[in-house]
């Protein structure tokens, strides 16, 4: 079901489904093993979560009111819905994954597999979801082995490296004016491979080197992001903000170093700042009580380290998850501020579309509890050659920002993806 750019939103029809979750054994320790080579669905991390596969449900959507739709739709796929639950934890029952472009303009989706196989806490289960004239027995898993990735070559996407810092040098002369104080710059990079690509593979490689991350895959974006936008969770909404980046050396002395001099950072704290402020003044009206550090924390990731900052709320209201992250898209760290101005000239300088890139991405259940994160250090799958990914990076840009530093800054953060895609 798809839906028009436009003020007015389409109006969507949601299919009545029978849901049923039941315990299981036999489930392998890495779920992104179980999924099959197309169409998988994936959201882990330190290897708990979901994976899918097949389609019961989807919606497509685009345009301004896009988040508003999705949620709609979504409160009448459950209200339709008849589940059988017998595992009672969030993520279990009726879920859906999605992922949602940058921009209006960027289309986005949400879907609900047919087949789901989730862990939380030791707890494993399957889900089960069929039409509403049927009830689909939980199917024999079994596992599978992706084929590896060889031979990758690399070349520019919309702008070389150097277009891409001369971008940003004219971004850093207009926040100097005082047209602005940051705005986000992302690039693109185009991985070429002699076979198709079985996204399985560096799905897996992700999920394995970055367990701290949230490892996703979602209609061909696939990726490892450390930015959670958004959790909400029996009342309880939360949010980490990264903003402020240093890549690491491998030497664990030099690198604690780093972290110090990151922590220390005028540029990279008040880039910080920005995008906490942000979060907070987003979640504040769905909040009866929060929590705001005043100070970031370094988040030690295997390539870089981040400044990191940690917002916590009780809710006050009954906004889901979706509606809370559409709430917080899109946030300093990901455009800028003030946010409209950084959005346009985004639009005017950096030369491409970001698709999905920079959007939320993430999952829900029926209770509307689940998790947003930002589809950060990721690709997209090209529909029309199987052997061809567009991997992405950005970066926040401040008055004090070094162009070439900031190149520097987003080849650190491609790293995951390449890696991914090699041997």
């Amino acid at each position: 079901m798809s839906a028009s750019p436009g003020s007015q939103p389409a109006v969507v029809t949601a299919p009545q489904l029978v849901v049923r979750s039941v315990a299981v054994d036999g489930v392998a320790e890495r779920l992104i093993d179980h999924l099959p080579a197309e169409g998988g669905l994936s959201w882990v991390r330190r290897g708990d979560g979901h994976v899918g596969w097949g389609v019961a449900a989807r919606l497509d959507v685009a345009g301004g009111n896009r988040f508003q739709e999705a949620v709609r739709w979504w409160q009448q796929l459950v209200g339709a819905a008849v589940v059988r639950d017998e595992i009672g934890v969030p993520g279990s029952g009726l879920v859906c994954f999605g992922s949602f472009g940058f921009t209006d303009s960027d289309p986005g989706e949400l879907v609900v597999p047919e087949v789901i196989v989730g862990r939380r806490g030791g707890t494993t289960w399957v889900t089960t979801v069929s039409p509403a004239s049927s009830l689909a027995a939980p199917p024999e898993l079994v596992t599978h082995e992706p084929s590896p990735v060889h031979e990758v070559t690399f070349a520019d996407g919309a702008r070389s490296g150097a277009d891409w810092s001369g971008i940003v040098a004219d971004a850093v002369r207009r926040i100097t004016a005082g047209t602005l104080d940051k705005v986000v710059l992302a690039r693109d990079l185009i991985a070429i491979a002699d076979q198709p690509i079985d996204l399985r593979w560096p799905l897996r490689r992700l999920a394995a080197a970055y367990p701290n991350c949230w490892t996703f895959s979602v209609d061909g974006l696939i990726g490892a992001t450390p930015e959670l936008l958004v959790r909400r969770e029996k009342g309880l909404i939360t949010s980490r903000v990264l903003a402020g980046t240093i890549r690491r050396t491998g030497d664990d002395a030099h690198d604690l170093a780093l972290a110090a001099s990151l922590a220390r950072s005028s540029k990279d704290l008040e880039e910080h700042e920005f995008a906490v402020r942000s979060v907070a003044d987003a979640l504040k009206p769905h909040c009866k009580s929060m929590n705001v550090p005043e100070t970031p924390f370094v988040l030690h990731l295997p390539n870089v380290m981040h400044l990191a900052t940690d917002v916590a709320g009780v809710a006050n209201n009954g906004a889901s998850a979706l509606g809370l992250a559409a709430s917080l898209h899109p946030s300093a760290a990901v455009c800028g501020t003030p946010t409209p101005v950084a959005r346009d000239l985004i639009g005017e300088i950096e030369g491409m579309s970001r698709g999905r890139f920079s959007g939320p991405v993430g999952w829900m259940d029926a209770a509307g509890d689940g998790e947003w994160c930002i589809a950060l250090r990721c690709g997209q799958a090209d529909p029309d050659d199987a052997r061809k990914m567009r991997l992405f990076a950005g970066a926040g840009i401040v008055a004090g920002s070094d162009p070439d530093a900031e190149l520097a800054e987003t080849n650190a953060k491609l790293v995951p993806m390449r890696d991914a895609l090699g041997e």
